[in-house]
Protein backbone atom coordinates (compact mmCIF):
# COMPACT_ATOMS: atom_id res chain seq x y z
CA UNK A 1 0.00 0.00 0.00
CA UNK A 2 1.37 3.40 -0.97
CA UNK A 3 1.93 6.08 1.61
CA UNK A 4 0.47 9.55 1.26
CA UNK A 5 3.93 10.88 0.39
CA UNK A 6 4.40 8.17 -2.25
CA UNK A 7 1.07 9.01 -3.87
CA UNK A 8 1.96 12.71 -3.91
CA UNK A 9 5.36 11.96 -5.45
CA UNK A 10 3.75 9.80 -8.12
CA UNK A 11 1.14 12.44 -8.89
CA UNK A 12 3.87 15.06 -9.07
CA UNK A 13 5.90 12.92 -11.46
CA UNK A 14 2.86 12.30 -13.67
CA UNK A 15 2.14 16.02 -13.72
CA UNK A 16 5.74 16.79 -14.69
CA UNK A 17 5.69 14.10 -17.41
CA UNK A 18 2.48 15.60 -18.77
CA UNK A 19 3.98 19.08 -18.58
CA UNK A 20 7.11 17.98 -20.42
CA UNK A 21 5.06 16.15 -23.04
CA UNK A 22 3.00 19.26 -23.76
CA UNK A 23 6.08 21.44 -23.93
CA UNK A 24 7.78 18.78 -26.01
CA UNK A 25 5.05 18.76 -28.63
CA UNK A 26 5.23 22.53 -28.97
CA UNK A 27 9.02 22.48 -28.96
CA UNK A 28 9.21 19.79 -31.64
CA UNK A 29 6.88 21.75 -33.89
CA UNK A 30 8.86 24.96 -33.45
CA UNK A 31 12.18 23.23 -33.93
CA UNK A 32 11.15 21.46 -37.15
CA UNK A 33 9.66 24.62 -38.64
CA UNK A 34 12.58 26.90 -37.77
CA UNK A 35 15.65 24.67 -38.03
CA UNK A 36 15.57 24.16 -41.80
CA UNK A 37 15.55 27.86 -42.81
CA UNK A 38 18.21 28.59 -40.16
CA UNK A 39 20.40 25.83 -41.59
CA UNK A 40 19.97 27.27 -45.09
CA UNK A 41 20.93 30.76 -43.87
CA UNK A 42 23.99 29.31 -42.15
CA UNK A 43 25.04 27.65 -45.43
CA UNK A 44 24.78 30.91 -47.36
CA UNK A 45 26.75 32.71 -44.64
CA UNK A 46 29.50 30.14 -45.00
CA UNK A 47 29.62 30.80 -48.75
CA UNK A 48 29.68 34.56 -48.14
CA UNK A 49 32.43 34.09 -45.57
CA UNK A 50 34.69 32.52 -48.19
CA UNK A 51 34.50 35.60 -50.41
CA UNK A 52 34.46 38.40 -47.89
CA UNK A 53 35.28 38.04 -44.22
CA UNK A 54 33.43 40.65 -42.23
CA UNK A 55 32.80 41.16 -38.55
CA UNK A 56 29.02 41.15 -39.06
CA UNK A 57 29.18 37.84 -40.92
CA UNK A 58 31.10 36.31 -37.99
CA UNK A 59 28.52 37.58 -35.50
CA UNK A 60 25.61 36.28 -37.60
CA UNK A 61 27.37 32.94 -37.98
CA UNK A 62 27.85 32.66 -34.20
CA UNK A 63 24.26 33.61 -33.40
CA UNK A 64 22.91 31.08 -35.91
CA UNK A 65 25.01 28.38 -34.26
CA UNK A 66 23.46 29.30 -30.91
CA UNK A 67 19.96 29.19 -32.39
CA UNK A 68 20.53 25.78 -33.98
CA UNK A 69 22.00 24.45 -30.75
CA UNK A 70 18.93 25.62 -28.81
CA UNK A 71 16.59 23.99 -31.34
CA UNK A 72 18.51 20.71 -31.17
CA UNK A 73 18.26 20.81 -27.38
CA UNK A 74 14.50 21.36 -27.67
CA UNK A 75 14.19 18.36 -29.97
CA UNK A 76 16.23 16.29 -27.53
CA UNK A 77 13.87 17.18 -24.67
CA UNK A 78 10.73 16.64 -26.72
CA UNK A 79 11.89 13.34 -28.19
CA UNK A 80 15.08 12.04 -26.58
CA UNK A 81 14.96 8.77 -28.53
CA UNK A 82 15.85 10.66 -31.73
CA UNK A 83 19.33 9.31 -31.20
CA UNK A 84 19.40 5.79 -32.59
CA UNK A 85 20.70 4.17 -29.42
CA UNK A 86 19.72 0.71 -28.30
CA UNK A 87 18.76 -0.21 -24.74
CA UNK A 88 21.36 -2.02 -22.67
CA UNK A 89 22.30 -2.80 -19.09
CA UNK A 90 23.78 0.25 -17.37
CA UNK A 91 25.73 0.26 -14.11
CA UNK A 92 25.15 3.78 -12.84
CA UNK A 93 27.96 3.60 -10.25
CA UNK A 94 30.47 2.97 -13.06
CA UNK A 95 29.12 5.88 -15.09
CA UNK A 96 29.23 8.19 -12.07
CA UNK A 97 32.88 7.30 -11.42
CA UNK A 98 33.84 8.07 -15.02
CA UNK A 99 31.92 11.37 -15.04
CA UNK A 100 33.58 12.57 -11.81
CA UNK A 101 36.97 12.13 -13.48
CA UNK A 102 35.94 14.63 -16.15
CA UNK A 103 35.84 17.39 -13.52
CA UNK A 104 39.26 16.84 -11.95
CA UNK A 105 40.41 20.30 -13.06
CA UNK A 106 37.61 21.88 -11.00
CA UNK A 107 38.06 19.88 -7.81
CA UNK A 108 41.07 21.51 -6.14
CA UNK A 109 38.95 23.00 -3.35
CA UNK A 110 35.88 20.78 -3.64
CA UNK A 111 35.73 17.68 -1.45
CA UNK A 112 34.12 14.68 -3.15
CA UNK A 113 32.48 11.96 -1.06
CA UNK A 114 31.23 8.78 -2.74
CA UNK A 115 29.23 6.04 -1.06
CA UNK A 116 28.47 3.41 -3.69
CA UNK A 117 26.64 0.28 -2.55
CA UNK A 118 25.01 -2.51 -4.60
CA UNK A 119 27.29 -1.67 -7.53
CA UNK A 120 26.46 -4.94 -9.30
CA UNK A 121 22.84 -3.78 -9.76
CA UNK A 122 22.00 -2.43 -13.20
CA UNK A 123 19.22 -0.51 -14.89
CA UNK A 124 18.06 -0.92 -18.49
CA UNK A 125 18.14 2.01 -20.85
CA UNK A 126 20.08 4.24 -23.19
CA UNK A 127 23.54 4.75 -21.71
CA UNK A 128 24.39 7.90 -23.66
CA UNK A 129 21.32 9.72 -22.37
CA UNK A 130 21.99 8.74 -18.75
CA UNK A 131 25.62 9.83 -19.00
CA UNK A 132 24.56 13.21 -20.34
CA UNK A 133 21.91 13.57 -17.61
CA UNK A 134 24.33 12.81 -14.76
CA UNK A 135 26.99 14.99 -16.36
CA UNK A 136 24.55 17.93 -16.26
CA UNK A 137 23.59 17.27 -12.62
CA UNK A 138 27.21 17.03 -11.43
CA UNK A 139 28.21 20.08 -13.48
CA UNK A 140 25.35 22.10 -11.95
CA UNK A 141 26.33 20.95 -8.43
CA UNK A 142 29.96 22.02 -8.91
CA UNK A 143 28.96 25.39 -10.37
CA UNK A 144 26.52 25.99 -7.49
CA UNK A 145 29.41 25.76 -5.00
CA UNK A 146 31.62 28.33 -6.79
CA UNK A 147 34.71 26.15 -6.38
CA UNK A 148 34.41 25.55 -2.61
CA UNK A 149 32.27 22.94 -0.86
CA UNK A 150 31.43 19.25 -0.64
CA UNK A 151 29.93 17.08 -3.38
CA UNK A 152 28.35 13.84 -2.14
CA UNK A 153 27.31 11.00 -4.46
CA UNK A 154 25.55 7.84 -3.32
CA UNK A 155 24.33 4.70 -5.08
CA UNK A 156 22.23 1.89 -3.60
CA UNK A 157 19.26 -0.36 -4.21
CA UNK A 158 15.94 0.42 -2.52
CA UNK A 159 13.35 -2.27 -3.18
CA UNK A 160 13.20 -2.78 -6.93
CA UNK A 161 14.85 0.53 -7.75
CA UNK A 162 18.40 1.79 -8.10
CA UNK A 163 18.69 5.06 -6.22
CA UNK A 164 21.32 7.72 -6.89
CA UNK A 165 21.69 10.95 -4.93
CA UNK A 166 23.77 13.97 -5.92
CA UNK A 167 24.15 16.50 -3.12
CA UNK A 168 26.07 19.79 -3.01
CA UNK A 169 26.67 22.44 -0.35
CA UNK A 170 26.11 25.31 -2.76
CA UNK A 171 23.84 28.32 -2.87
CA UNK A 172 20.60 26.32 -2.98
CA UNK A 173 17.35 27.09 -4.81
CA UNK A 174 14.49 29.28 -3.52
CA UNK A 175 11.46 27.20 -2.52
CA UNK A 176 9.11 29.03 -4.87
CA UNK A 177 11.30 28.06 -7.86
CA UNK A 178 11.67 24.35 -7.13
CA UNK A 179 8.48 23.37 -8.96
CA UNK A 180 9.73 25.08 -12.14
CA UNK A 181 12.97 23.13 -12.35
CA UNK A 182 13.16 20.94 -15.43
CA UNK A 183 11.08 23.33 -17.52
CA UNK A 184 12.83 24.42 -20.74
CA UNK A 185 14.16 27.99 -20.59
CA UNK A 186 13.73 28.25 -16.82
CA UNK A 187 17.08 28.55 -15.05
CA UNK A 188 18.52 29.94 -11.81
CA UNK A 189 21.80 30.82 -13.55
CA UNK A 190 22.64 34.25 -14.94
CA UNK A 191 23.67 32.64 -18.21
CA UNK A 192 21.70 29.48 -18.93
CA UNK A 193 18.78 28.08 -20.89
CA UNK A 194 17.42 25.49 -18.47
CA UNK A 195 17.77 22.86 -21.21
CA UNK A 196 20.22 20.76 -19.19
CA UNK A 197 17.77 20.03 -16.36
CA UNK A 198 14.92 19.62 -18.83
CA UNK A 199 16.93 16.87 -20.50
CA UNK A 200 17.62 15.28 -17.10
CA UNK A 201 13.93 15.12 -16.17
CA UNK A 202 12.99 13.89 -19.63
CA UNK A 203 15.51 11.02 -19.58
CA UNK A 204 14.58 9.86 -16.08
CA UNK A 205 10.85 9.85 -16.81
CA UNK A 206 11.31 8.23 -20.23
CA UNK A 207 12.99 5.32 -18.45
CA UNK A 208 10.18 4.93 -15.91
CA UNK A 209 12.13 6.62 -13.14
CA UNK A 210 11.47 9.39 -10.66
CA UNK A 211 13.45 12.46 -9.59
CA UNK A 212 12.95 14.57 -6.47
CA UNK A 213 14.72 17.72 -5.30
CA UNK A 214 15.40 18.93 -1.79
CA UNK A 215 17.02 22.36 -1.54
CA UNK A 216 17.58 25.11 1.02
CA UNK A 217 18.98 28.52 0.20
CA UNK A 218 22.65 28.88 1.19
CA UNK A 219 22.67 25.25 2.40
CA UNK A 220 22.72 23.23 -0.78
CA UNK A 221 20.67 21.01 -3.07
CA UNK A 222 20.08 17.28 -3.20
CA UNK A 223 18.79 15.43 -6.29
CA UNK A 224 17.43 11.93 -5.71
CA UNK A 225 16.96 9.73 -8.78
CA UNK A 226 15.19 6.38 -8.70
CA UNK A 227 15.16 4.09 -11.75
CA UNK A 228 13.69 0.55 -11.99
CA UNK A 229 16.28 -2.12 -11.42
CA UNK A 230 17.11 -4.48 -14.28
CA UNK A 231 17.79 -8.11 -13.34
CA UNK A 232 18.80 -9.62 -16.68
CA UNK A 233 22.30 -8.73 -17.79
CA UNK A 234 22.66 -7.92 -21.46
CA UNK A 235 25.73 -7.23 -23.52
CA UNK A 236 25.80 -4.76 -26.36
CA UNK A 237 27.01 -6.18 -29.63
CA UNK A 238 28.25 -4.42 -32.74
CA UNK A 239 25.83 -2.23 -34.67
CA UNK A 240 24.49 -2.64 -38.16
CA UNK A 241 25.04 0.76 -39.75
CA UNK A 242 23.57 2.31 -42.88
CA UNK A 243 26.99 2.79 -44.49
CA UNK A 244 27.98 3.62 -48.06
CA UNK A 245 29.67 0.64 -49.63
CA UNK A 246 30.93 -0.61 -52.99
CA UNK A 247 32.72 -3.87 -53.64
CA UNK A 248 35.78 -2.05 -54.98
CA UNK A 249 36.28 -0.01 -51.80
CA UNK A 250 39.52 -0.42 -49.94
CA UNK A 251 39.33 -0.06 -46.15
CA UNK A 252 40.66 3.51 -46.48
CA UNK A 253 38.12 4.44 -49.15
CA UNK A 254 35.37 2.95 -47.01
CA UNK A 255 36.23 5.18 -44.06
CA UNK A 256 36.64 8.27 -46.26
CA UNK A 257 33.24 7.74 -47.92
CA UNK A 258 31.56 7.27 -44.54
CA UNK A 259 33.34 10.10 -42.76
CA UNK A 260 30.14 11.97 -41.83
CA UNK A 261 28.44 8.83 -40.50
CA UNK A 262 31.60 8.00 -38.54
CA UNK A 263 31.51 11.46 -36.94
CA UNK A 264 27.85 11.06 -35.99
CA UNK A 265 28.43 7.67 -34.40
CA UNK A 266 31.55 8.91 -32.62
CA UNK A 267 29.70 11.90 -31.14
CA UNK A 268 26.99 9.54 -29.92
CA UNK A 269 29.58 7.35 -28.21
CA UNK A 270 31.55 10.24 -26.67
CA UNK A 271 28.62 11.75 -24.82
CA UNK A 272 30.49 14.03 -22.47
CA UNK A 273 33.21 15.11 -24.89
CA UNK A 274 30.97 16.31 -27.71
CA UNK A 275 29.88 19.36 -25.71
CA UNK A 276 33.56 20.21 -25.18
CA UNK A 277 34.66 20.00 -28.83
CA UNK A 278 34.28 23.71 -29.54
CA UNK A 279 35.86 24.70 -26.21
CA UNK A 280 38.89 22.46 -26.84
CA UNK A 281 39.26 23.90 -30.33
CA UNK A 282 39.11 27.47 -29.01
CA UNK A 283 41.66 26.78 -26.27
CA UNK A 284 44.24 24.79 -28.20
CA UNK A 285 43.21 24.93 -31.89
CA UNK A 286 42.71 21.16 -31.66
CA UNK A 287 40.11 19.76 -34.05
CA UNK A 288 38.98 16.56 -32.36
CA UNK A 289 36.91 15.25 -35.28
CA UNK A 290 39.66 15.77 -37.88
CA UNK A 291 42.18 14.21 -35.53
CA UNK A 292 39.88 11.21 -34.99
CA UNK A 293 39.79 10.55 -38.76
CA UNK A 294 43.54 10.91 -38.91
CA UNK A 295 44.04 8.39 -36.11
CA UNK A 296 41.61 5.90 -37.65
CA UNK A 297 43.36 6.00 -41.03
CA UNK A 298 46.76 5.48 -39.39
CA UNK A 299 45.33 2.46 -37.53
CA UNK A 300 43.52 0.73 -40.40
CA UNK A 301 46.49 1.27 -42.73
CA UNK A 302 49.00 0.16 -40.10
CA UNK A 303 51.05 3.36 -40.39
CA UNK A 304 52.81 2.94 -37.06
CA UNK A 305 55.49 5.63 -37.44
CA UNK A 306 52.99 8.34 -38.41
CA UNK A 307 50.73 7.25 -35.54
CA UNK A 308 53.56 7.60 -33.00
CA UNK A 309 54.54 11.04 -34.34
CA UNK A 310 50.93 12.13 -34.17
CA UNK A 311 50.59 10.84 -30.59
CA UNK A 312 53.68 12.82 -29.54
CA UNK A 313 52.30 15.96 -31.14
CA UNK A 314 48.91 15.50 -29.48
CA UNK A 315 50.44 14.78 -26.08
CA UNK A 316 52.43 18.00 -26.06
CA UNK A 317 49.47 20.03 -27.37
CA UNK A 318 47.15 18.79 -24.61
CA UNK A 319 49.84 19.41 -21.98
CA UNK A 320 50.67 22.87 -23.31
CA UNK A 321 47.05 24.01 -23.01
CA UNK A 322 46.38 22.02 -19.78
CA UNK A 323 43.40 20.21 -21.30
CA UNK A 324 41.62 17.63 -19.15
CA UNK A 325 43.06 14.14 -19.69
CA UNK A 326 39.77 12.44 -18.84
CA UNK A 327 38.19 13.92 -21.96
CA UNK A 328 41.01 12.56 -24.11
CA UNK A 329 40.63 9.09 -22.62
CA UNK A 330 36.89 9.03 -23.22
CA UNK A 331 37.41 10.32 -26.76
CA UNK A 332 40.00 7.65 -27.68
CA UNK A 333 37.89 4.84 -26.22
CA UNK A 334 34.88 6.15 -28.17
CA UNK A 335 37.03 6.11 -31.33
CA UNK A 336 38.00 2.50 -30.58
CA UNK A 337 34.37 1.38 -30.16
CA UNK A 338 33.19 3.25 -33.27
CA UNK A 339 36.08 1.89 -35.32
CA UNK A 340 35.13 -1.69 -34.46
CA UNK A 341 31.48 -1.05 -35.45
CA UNK A 342 32.63 0.19 -38.87
CA UNK A 343 35.07 -2.67 -39.36
CA UNK A 344 32.26 -5.12 -38.62
CA UNK A 345 30.03 -3.50 -41.25
CA UNK A 346 32.86 -3.35 -43.80
CA UNK A 347 33.67 -7.06 -43.62
CA UNK A 348 30.01 -8.00 -43.39
CA UNK A 349 29.23 -6.15 -46.64
CA UNK A 350 32.40 -7.39 -48.26
CA UNK A 351 31.05 -10.88 -47.55
CA UNK A 352 34.48 -12.16 -46.63
CA UNK A 353 34.76 -14.98 -44.14
CA UNK A 354 37.53 -14.25 -41.64
CA UNK A 355 38.85 -17.28 -39.83
CA UNK A 356 39.53 -17.15 -36.11
CA UNK A 357 43.30 -16.71 -36.45
CA UNK A 358 42.92 -13.85 -38.95
CA UNK A 359 40.31 -12.12 -36.79
CA UNK A 360 42.37 -12.26 -33.61
CA UNK A 361 45.45 -11.11 -35.51
CA UNK A 362 43.52 -8.09 -36.81
CA UNK A 363 42.07 -7.39 -33.35
CA UNK A 364 45.51 -7.59 -31.76
CA UNK A 365 47.05 -5.30 -34.37
CA UNK A 366 44.32 -2.63 -34.16
CA UNK A 367 44.11 -2.57 -30.38
CA UNK A 368 47.89 -2.50 -30.04
CA UNK A 369 48.11 0.52 -32.37
CA UNK A 370 45.46 2.42 -30.39
CA UNK A 371 47.19 1.46 -27.14
CA UNK A 372 50.48 2.61 -28.64
CA UNK A 373 48.90 5.96 -29.48
CA UNK A 374 47.77 6.32 -25.85
CA UNK A 375 51.21 5.27 -24.56
CA UNK A 376 53.13 7.85 -26.61
CA UNK A 377 50.45 10.47 -25.93
CA UNK A 378 50.84 10.09 -22.16
CA UNK A 379 54.64 9.84 -22.30
CA UNK A 380 54.88 13.14 -24.15
CA UNK A 381 52.13 14.76 -22.08
CA UNK A 382 54.06 13.85 -18.93
CA UNK A 383 57.41 14.84 -20.45
CA UNK A 384 56.10 18.31 -21.34
CA UNK A 385 54.63 18.77 -17.86
CA UNK A 386 57.91 17.64 -16.26
CA UNK A 387 59.82 20.15 -18.41
CA UNK A 388 57.43 22.90 -17.32
CA UNK A 389 57.88 21.91 -13.67
CA UNK A 390 61.67 22.00 -14.09
CA UNK A 391 61.46 25.48 -15.60
CA UNK A 392 59.24 26.66 -12.78
CA UNK A 393 61.53 25.08 -10.20
CA UNK A 394 64.53 26.85 -11.76
CA UNK A 395 62.60 30.12 -11.80
CA UNK A 396 61.69 29.70 -8.12
CA UNK A 397 65.32 28.94 -7.28
CA UNK A 398 66.50 32.04 -9.13
CA UNK A 399 63.88 34.16 -7.39
CA UNK A 400 64.81 32.71 -4.01
CA UNK A 401 68.50 33.58 -4.60
CA UNK A 402 68.31 36.89 -6.54
CA UNK A 403 71.90 38.06 -7.10
CA UNK A 404 71.69 41.67 -8.28
CA UNK A 405 74.78 43.21 -9.95
CA UNK A 406 75.67 46.80 -8.95
CA UNK A 407 78.72 46.93 -11.19
CA UNK A 408 81.23 44.44 -12.57
CA UNK A 409 82.77 43.83 -9.13
CA UNK A 410 79.94 44.24 -6.61
CA UNK A 411 76.62 42.36 -6.27
CA UNK A 412 73.78 42.29 -3.74
CA UNK A 413 72.02 39.14 -2.48
CA UNK A 414 68.80 40.07 -0.62
CA UNK A 415 67.50 36.99 1.21
CA UNK A 416 63.81 36.77 2.13
CA UNK A 417 61.82 34.17 4.07
CA UNK A 418 63.00 31.14 6.01
CA UNK A 419 66.53 29.75 5.62
CA UNK A 420 66.22 26.01 6.12
CA UNK A 421 68.48 23.07 5.30
CA UNK A 422 67.05 22.61 1.80
CA UNK A 423 67.14 26.28 0.81
CA UNK A 424 70.66 26.87 2.16
CA UNK A 425 71.90 24.21 -0.30
CA UNK A 426 70.26 26.10 -3.17
CA UNK A 427 71.81 29.36 -1.96
CA UNK A 428 75.26 27.75 -1.76
CA UNK A 429 75.11 26.29 -5.28
CA UNK A 430 73.82 29.49 -6.85
CA UNK A 431 76.22 31.84 -5.01
CA UNK A 432 79.34 29.81 -5.72
CA UNK A 433 78.40 29.48 -9.41
CA UNK A 434 77.78 33.23 -9.76
CA UNK A 435 81.04 34.16 -7.99
CA UNK A 436 82.95 31.95 -10.42
CA UNK A 437 81.11 33.07 -13.58
CA UNK A 438 80.97 36.82 -12.84
CA UNK A 439 84.28 37.16 -10.96
CA UNK A 440 82.48 39.04 -8.18
CA UNK A 441 84.85 40.79 -5.77
CA UNK A 442 82.33 41.94 -3.13
CA UNK A 443 78.98 40.33 -2.24
CA UNK A 444 76.58 42.23 0.01
CA UNK A 445 74.17 39.76 1.68
CA UNK A 446 71.14 41.52 3.17
CA UNK A 447 69.40 39.46 5.89
CA UNK A 448 66.74 42.01 6.92
CA UNK A 449 64.01 40.00 5.18
CA UNK A 450 64.94 36.60 6.68
CA UNK A 451 62.07 35.36 8.84
CA UNK A 452 63.93 32.50 10.54
CA UNK A 453 67.11 30.46 10.37
CA UNK A 454 67.49 27.01 11.89
CA UNK A 455 70.61 25.89 13.69
CA UNK A 456 71.65 23.66 10.77
CA UNK A 457 70.97 26.56 8.41
CA UNK A 458 73.16 28.86 10.51
CA UNK A 459 76.04 26.36 10.45
CA UNK A 460 75.77 25.98 6.67
CA UNK A 461 75.50 29.74 6.23
CA UNK A 462 78.87 30.21 7.94
CA UNK A 463 80.32 27.55 5.62
CA UNK A 464 79.08 29.58 2.64
CA UNK A 465 80.93 32.64 3.97
CA UNK A 466 84.06 30.46 4.33
CA UNK A 467 83.69 29.38 0.72
CA UNK A 468 83.29 32.98 -0.50
CA UNK A 469 86.51 33.93 1.36
CA UNK A 470 88.34 31.02 -0.27
CA UNK A 471 87.18 32.26 -3.70
CA UNK A 472 88.61 35.72 -3.00
CA UNK A 473 85.24 37.44 -2.50
CA UNK A 474 84.65 39.89 0.36
CA UNK A 475 81.35 39.32 2.16
CA UNK A 476 79.37 42.16 3.73
CA UNK A 477 76.39 41.19 5.92
CA UNK A 478 73.60 43.73 6.52
CA UNK A 479 70.23 43.79 8.29
CA UNK A 480 71.21 41.29 10.99
CA UNK A 481 68.23 40.82 13.31
CA UNK A 482 68.72 39.78 16.95
CA UNK A 483 67.29 36.28 16.43
CA UNK A 484 69.62 35.59 13.49
CA UNK A 485 72.63 36.95 15.40
CA UNK A 486 71.92 34.54 18.29
CA UNK A 487 71.89 31.59 15.92
CA UNK A 488 75.14 32.63 14.27
CA UNK A 489 77.14 33.41 17.46
CA UNK A 490 76.10 30.01 18.79
CA UNK A 491 78.48 28.60 16.15
CA UNK A 492 81.44 30.57 17.58
CA UNK A 493 83.11 33.83 16.63
CA UNK A 494 84.78 32.64 13.42
CA UNK A 495 82.29 34.63 11.32
CA UNK A 496 83.77 37.90 12.69
CA UNK A 497 87.05 37.16 10.90
CA UNK A 498 85.47 36.34 7.52
CA UNK A 499 82.82 39.02 6.96
CA UNK A 500 82.21 42.77 7.23
CA UNK A 501 79.07 43.90 9.05
CA UNK A 502 76.88 46.94 8.33
CA UNK A 503 73.64 47.90 10.03
CA UNK A 504 71.66 48.45 6.84
CA UNK A 505 71.97 47.85 3.12
CA UNK A 506 72.02 51.61 2.54
CA UNK A 507 75.09 52.02 4.76
CA UNK A 508 76.88 49.20 2.94
CA UNK A 509 76.14 50.76 -0.45
CA UNK A 510 77.33 54.18 0.79
CA UNK A 511 80.60 52.73 2.07
CA UNK A 512 81.37 50.28 -0.69
CA UNK A 513 79.86 51.73 -3.85
CA UNK A 514 79.32 55.47 -3.57
CA UNK A 515 82.51 56.29 -1.63
CA UNK A 516 84.52 54.23 -4.10
CA UNK A 517 82.96 56.10 -7.02
CA UNK A 518 83.69 59.45 -5.30
CA UNK A 519 87.34 58.46 -4.71
CA UNK A 520 87.70 57.36 -8.35
CA UNK A 521 86.26 60.67 -9.59
CA UNK A 522 88.75 62.60 -7.40
CA UNK A 523 91.64 60.57 -8.76
CA UNK A 524 90.51 61.18 -12.34
CA UNK A 525 90.43 64.97 -11.72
Amino acid sequence: MKTGEGILNELGSQHHVSQLASIGQIAAGIAHEVRNPLTAVKGFLQLLQQDQKQEYVEIAHSELDNALKTLNNLLQVSKPDLEDEEFQSIYLSVELESIINLFQDKMYEIKVITDFKDTDSAIYGRKTQFKKAFFNLIKNAIEAMNGVGTLTLTHCVVGQEVMVTIKDTGMGIPEEKLSLLGTPFFTTKDEGTGMGLAQVFSVIYQHGGNITIDSRENQGTKFTIRVPRHHNKSHRGVRNLNVLYEETYTIKEFFLENQKLFEDRLLTEATNVRDKIEEIHNIGSINLLNNAHRLVLYVVEGREHELISFAKQEGRAWARHSLTLAFKLEWIQAIRRTLWDFLYNFYKLKNVEIDRVAFYSMEKSINELIDQFLTYFFINYTKYKDEELDKQRLLVENLSVPIIPINSDICILPLIGAIDEIRIKTIQDKVFAEIENRQIQTLIIDLSGVASMGQVGADNFIQIIDGLTMMGCTTILTGMRAEIVKKLIAQGNQLLKRAVFKGTLQLALNDVVFKKESLESIIEK
